[in-house]
């Protein structure tokens, strides 16, 4: 996969000195900027806009987003406390499947429970029941998988030969929508709008007859909305068309597009040899810090690369041979002590961090490049590394 970072943006004058390393840190005015992105959209199209806590759940900006969007979606019982216990607005929750003793709860939490098939919503049908009869009010929604594959990467795209994303369009049936207020349908990753339009093509007609009855439809994320060459106003004249001409509610669940070219990675250089060419290791890992790099797999941008110099091999200081990010041209070998930074690395990156080999988790930052203001937010330590262990 290529990196879809547009740039350093204001993080071209950040001085990567003034923190800890490795450290996160994102820009609060970048974020807000995505944000008021995502507003338009919502406020021109009539559909309503949610977070997807999977991408980036940074919650000490939670109260950023909620002067912009309508709140959030979770993939499970720990995002969905997440979401009650600092994000504001309504809550969708989807997983591929739930554990019983999850769902009361989650179905307590949630303004919209989404299941992955007609035999789950079943299977559970007594605990939605015994949950309403308690007084709780929750919609009921199916994922459906639309069989209209628009993925760049079989591992990344939700309607892979074989998904188990989604309940098989092809396989829907009337009496599968009994008691299922919405539908459910997210089968892109890191996309524009046109793999979108194609996908509802192909969807459109399949659902003839069978939306009489529904009161939404939820189109997921993987919607690239803030990228700058994203086709904006043509994805606002179809939610809108969608909502008009079937009298449902829309949703989209933005992820990234939140984060977008909004955070970096700082790190360090810790030593430098030769071995057919300079490798630097530094205290970023790919494996602990970035592991998309290795599962997409992708080069992620180096702030501040030349076009013309030598080549360096980076890679992290954990025991897999395999952690490494890649190769990157500087002007001179990078001498130990030197301070580099991945971009765009708010989103996804975050949430996936490990401590494998027990390198040390990255330090989250929170800077306003508007305001020059920063304020680490996270620092951990050897007892977050012991603590998930026995």
């Amino acid at each position: 996969m290529e990196t879809k970072a547009g740039g350093p943006g204001a993080f071209a004058g950040f001085d990567l000195s003034r923190t800890p390393s490795p450290c996160f840190v994102v820009d609060e005015a970048a974020v807000r900027r995505n944000l008021a992105i995502l507003k338009d959209v919502r406020d021109r199209s009539g559909a309503r806009v949610l977070l997807a806590l999977k991408a980036f759940s940074m919650w000490a900006l939670a109260g950023v987003v909620a002067e912009y969007l309508d709140g959030t979606c979770a993939s499970g019982l720990w995002e969905a406390r997440l979401a009650r216990e600092h994000y504001h607005g309504e809550l969708t929750s989807y997983s591929p499947a739930y554990r019983r003793e999850d769902l009361p709860e989650i179905l307590r939490l949630s303004d919209a429970v989404i299941f992955n098939s007609p035999d789950q919503i079943a299977r559970f049908a007594d605990l939605i029941a015994q949950a309403r009869a308690a007084g709780e009010v929750f919609d009921i929604g199916l994922r459906l998988n639309p069989e209209c594959s628009q993925g760049e990467v079989a591992k990344y795209d939700p309607c892979q030969a074989g998904s188990r994303l989604g309940f098989p369009v092809s396989q829907l049936r009337p009496e599968h929508l009994a008691g299922v207020d919405g539908l459910h349908i997210h089968a892109l990753c890191e996309q524009d709008f046109e793999p979108l339009r194609r996908i509802w093509q192909s969807l459109e007609p399949r659902l003839a007859g069978l939306t009489s009855g529904l009161k939404w439809l939820n189109l997921g994320g993987g919607h690239h909305i803030t990228r700058a060459d994203y086709q904006r106003e043509d994805l606002i004249a179809l939610l809108a068309d969608i909502g008009r001409r079937h009298g449902l509610k829309v949703l989209i669940e933005p992820g990234e597009a939140i984060a977008l070219d909004a955070g970096i990675l700082v790190g360090e250089v810790l030593d430098v040899f030769d071995n057919g060419g300079p490798v630097a290791i530094t205290d970023i890992s790919a494996t602990c810090h970035m592991p998309d790099v290795i599962e997409a797999p992708y080069r992620p941008a180096l702030l501040g690369e030349v076009d013309d110099g030598v080549t360096v091999r980076i890679g992290g200081p954990s025991c897999l041979a395999g952690d490494i990010i890649g190769d990157y041209r500087f002007a001179a070998p990078p001498a130990p002590g030197t301070r580099i930074a991945f971009l765009d690395q708010a989103h996804y990156s975050m949430v996936k961090t490990n401590t494998f080999n027990g390198v040390p988790l990255p330090a989250i930052a929170l800077w306003n490049s508007a305001t020059d203001a920063l304020r680490l937010v996270r620092w951990f330590d050897y007892a977050d590394f012991r603590d998930r262990l026995s």
